[in-house]
């Protein structure tokens, strides 16, 4: 019964971590280096909006909790020499699992957004989709250096 406590114990810490893990590339969330930059804005029209996937972080954490949740399973099968042999594949398994997951669980809904400057160049930038755009929408692209989100 200990062991069986004990995988799940894992598996919430697995999850935890996972969480953590999680990054934003929303056009509404900015790191803390970004406070207090000047940024350079620009104005245009949205010419097109199409859904892309933001792929999820590949991070040792999903490796490393899938890996131990698997090799405490393992462990748990057989005794002696199989338990040893159980627990190896056990925690090989749970780290390609793990690191399946942690890419799943992280991974977003994003638009492509392709907006016709005033100046008259197309720009196209990904972003994540938590705030609806349209063609015809008049939208701001807030650049800073290599990051560039667009806003209403």
């Amino acid at each position: 019964m200990k062991v069986h406590a004990l995988k799940w114990v894992a598996l919430v810490v697995m999850v935890g971590f996972l969480g953590a893990c999680a990054s934003s590339n929303s056009g509404s969330v900015y790191s803390r280096d970004e406070a207090r930059k000047t940024q350079t804005v620009k104005t245009g029209v949205v010419e097109s909006v199409r859904s892309v996937k933001l792929e999820g972080t590949k991070s040792p954490v999903g490796t490393v909790a899938g890996g131990a949740v698997g090799g405490i399973a393992g462990s748990s099968i057989g005794g002696g020499k199989g338990s040893i042999i159980a627990a190896v594949i056990g925690a090989v398994a749970g780290g390609l699992a793990g690191s399946a997951i942690e890419e799943g669980v992280t991974r977003k809904n994003a638009y492509e957004i392709t907006v016709k400057l005033d100046g008259g160049n197309l720009v196209s930038i990904v972003q994540e989709a938590d705030e609806q755009f349209a063609p015809g929408d008049r939208v701001r692209i807030v650049e800073n250096g290599s990051t560039s989100r667009v806003s209403h």
